[in-house]
């Protein structure tokens, strides 16, 4: 059996050699500040670390895809989760390179920070080569993330309505821990089972840690999951509101939004029970 694993493998290295690299695809670039990436220079670095999960192709049918509970990314789609631009656009090189250089938590994709910047550029490069999209589309325009407002009680109070009032219970549960009746049936692009996000669990997201990470997911959702974008049903400052609620409900993280939230009586019943309940022994589910 190992002889056959092996074979597979060296046969797929001589079919990646034998890949037809079109001047287009020589030719793409990124652009990540200053620095300019490029295909030629990222085809080595792809077939070197990164085509075991995501495939010689880029469609993510990699030699170890099948042996991943979450598929790989299939680069071909060009259909991305973490942007920084509208819902159905191309994302920018620069988030791209973000998702390289951070990884994705509850994934098998690690963090590529040991790559210099220039290498983590080149792999975008090679990266946008897999898909049409680039060839006949530009990523979209940015979002414009307006400065946080300054946390309040009633903004937290507000953001926790349109918890219910947008009915994100329905996938991330009363709680926020993930399990909402809805959760159960929920797929992603690949018709795979996909878990909604435990918000009390002290783990940054998928997309990042701050605020306004998670202020972008809001406006641009989650390209080829069930998160859709909410641009167009909330304003700004409900965002903003949603953002400092959530922060909340990470019970074990003394963030500002927290430490407010327990200074009234309401935040800190809540915050009460939900420890009571998230422990070993008692009946609620661990993060």
């Amino acid at each position: 059996m190992r002889r056959i694993h092996f074979t597979k493998i060296a046969l797929n290295l001589l079919l990646v050699s034998a890949l037809p690299v079109t001047a287009g695809a020589q030719q793409m670039e990124s652009h990540i500040g200053s620095i300019t990436g490029r295909a030629e220079d990222g085809k080595a670095l792809y077939y070197r670390y990164c085509w075991g999960c995501h495939g010689a192709r880029g469609n993510g049918d990699g030699e170890n895809a099948p042996y991943l509970n979450i598929l790989p990314r299939n680069f071909v789609a060009g259909t991305f989760k973490c942007r920084s631009t509208p819902t159905g656009t191309l994302p920018l090189d620069q988030d791209l390179y973000n998702s390289i250089e951070r990884g994705f938590n509850f994934t098998n994709m690690p963090s590529w920070i040991a790559l210099t910047a220039e290498e983590r550029a080149n792999l975008v490069a090679f990266i946008k080569t897999f898909s049409p999209r680039w060839k006949t589309e530009k990523p979209g325009d940015p979002i414009q993330i307006p400065a946080e407002p300054a946390l309040t009680v009633a903004s937290i109070q507000h953001g926790k309505e349109l918890f219910q009032k947008l009915e994100c219970w329905k996938c991330h549960g009363n709680e926020g821990r993930g399990d909402g009746p809805s959760a159960s049936t929920l797929t992603d692009s690949n018709d795979q089972p996909i878990r909604p996000y435990n918000f009390t669990s002290d783990n940054r997201s998928k997309c990042g840690r701050t605020n306004q990470d998670l202020y972008k997911i809001f406006m641009t959702g989650l390209d080829g999951t069930p998160m859709p974008s909410f641009a167009d049903v909330i304003k700004p400052e409900d965002a903003w509101d949603l953002v400092h609620f959530l922060r909340t409900l990470q019970y074990n993280n003394k963030s500002p939004e927290l430490t407010l939230w327990l200074s009234t009586k309401e935040g800190a019943a809540i915050v009460n029970a939900q420890k009571v309940a998230n422990t070993n022994t008692g009946s609620g589910v661990n993060p």
